[in-house]
């Protein structure tokens, strides 16, 4: 199972946008021309697949070893570079490569994201033009005008992400908000959400009418689901979720 990096990206390029698709109500409608809506501006969150894709890390200082470590964690095939690399020594694994080298835009190729972190400026305004012209995706740390994607703050719980953004705005606020929320959605979130992945699977499966297994799915996922699952454990989980599926199979067949 690959971790996944979440990240709240811009489009750097939207001229290379012909047409918009957009639904009033229940219309769509097709538009090449200019829209009343301010397009464009927000930042359009994903949750990124890195698994064995290239990943740029241009600096060796804390922040940047707290950047790699994170990439890591999502599977990305790590490439550090820095003059001197010894902070970087002791995250050493077969997916990390680290160049002790002065920055050149040839390490960047293939790659999917970077991410400069160095302590000079002019360094990292090149590191992020060479990834326009690259039409690679850069973050450039605490530099909000030089990032086409900014790293929330997440809470984890297993294959349960919830993700916090500011657009950069103060990125010290949503780890307070993280904070907050690691105390609200704990580790039975996320098992809770592992129960649910293996029997959403059978529903998929097993029950064919859409109405009937949106309902289902509903019924098993809501708060009462969740405090049954707390106050009984999984196993009590389990069989109470069968006899669900029974009543709505039953309907099903009506």
């Amino acid at each position: 199972m690959s971790i996944k990096s979440t990240i709240y990206s811009r489009f750097s390029r939207p001229e290379k946008v012909q047409k918009l698709l957009f639904r009033p109500s229940n219309n769509l409608l097709l538009s090449s021309g200019p829209s009343q809506y301010n397009i464009g501006m927000g930042k359009y969150p994903i949750y990124l697949e890195l698994k064995d894709k290239r990943a740029v890390v241009v600096g060796a200082g804390p922040v940047a070893l707290r950047k790699a470590r994170s990439l890591l964690e999502a599977g990305a095939r790590l490439v550090v570079v820095a003059d001197k690399i010894a902070g970087m020594l002791n995250i050493q694994s077969p997916d990390t490569e680290l160049i002790e080298s002065k920055y050149s835009k040839e390490y960047l190729t293939e790659a999917v994201i970077v991410i400069a972190a160095t302590n000079d400026q002019q360094l990292n305004k090149q590191i992020y033009r060479d990834c326009q012209e690259l039409e690679i995706l850069c973050n450039v740390v605490d530099q909000p005008e030089l990032c086409d994607f900014f790293v929330p703050a997440v809470v984890n719980r297993g294959d349960l992400k919830i993700a916090i953004g500011t657009e950069g705005d103060c990125p010290a606020y949503a780890g307070h908000l993280r904070k907050k929320l690691e105390g609200i959605f704990t580790e039975r979130h996320g098992q809770f959400l592992s129960e649910l992945e293996t029997l959403r699977k059978r529903i998929i499966n097993e029950v064919t009418d859409t109405d009937n297994r949106k309902s289902l799915l509903g019924e098993l996922v809501d708060d009462e689901s969740f405090t049954y699952f707390t106050e009984n454990g999984p196993a009590a989980w389990r069989d109470r979720a069968e006899e669900i599926v029974k009543q709505f199979k039953v309907r099903g067949q009506k």
